[in-house]
């Protein structure tokens, strides 16, 4: 999709607060720091919309982005920053699962994990649950650049193994700094959001 109008339409916690217009929303998912915002300002050509915090876990509301008044990306708080309280991570949780598990208009996740490392045991629990409900992921491994291009196999089939991703489910290299794999993201996303019209 060629993006031209971006909107940033709402931070929410609760239900009462989301959009009400009915359309596709696809959420993304990952650790603080893994590279989310990086991702959507890529996807939507800009340079700095979705705010990059040199804080992690800075992030503490749903933020849902109107694009192309057509579909949502919707920015769920970062998960494994330790310098957040227990029971804000809790406040966190709640709010994160009530959004994924309730909400309609939802047409699938992507969670993002850093390519360089094997998948830390937040990313583990976020893709066990995702899976758990059933809920259709596209995993996304980041700063792919940092990487030499002869170890990406490498790499995604230790992502795969460790996170044992679904048959159903989608493994996609990416790079914020090159763009690499933006094309193929927003396929996955378009497919899911309009049924690949």
């Amino acid at each position: 999709m060629e993006v031209h109008n971006v909107e940033l339409v709402m931070s929410a916690v609760d239900p009462k607060q989301y959009p009400k217009t009915g359309q596709p929303e696809i959420a993304l998912v990952g650790r603080s720091n893994v590279g989310k915002s990086s991702l959507t300002n890529v996807l939507i050509n800009r340079n700095s919309y979705a705010r990059t915090s040199s804080q992690p876990g800075k992030t503490q509301t749903l933020n849902f982005y109107h694009v192309e008044d057509k579909l949502y990306f919707v920015d769920v708080p970062g998960y494994g920053y330790a310098k957040v309280s227990r029971s804000e991570r809790e406040k966190w949780g709640e709010m994160i699962e009530t959004y994924l598990t309730a909400r309609e208009t939802l047409r699938g996740v992507v969670s993002l994990v850093d390519g360089r490392h094997a998948p830390t045991e937040g990313d583990q629990t976020m893709y066990t649950w995702l899976s758990y409900y059933e809920i259709p992921t596209l995993v996304v491994a980041t700063k792919m650049d940092k990487i030499p291009g002869a170890k990406w196999n490498k790499q995604l089939s230790l992502v795969k193994k460790t996170l044992q991703i679904r048959p159903e489910d989608d493994l996609l290299p990416f790079s914020a700094q090159t763009k690499a794999g933006k094309d193929d993201v927003w396929q996955w996303i378009e497919q899911h959001a309009f049924g690949g019209k």
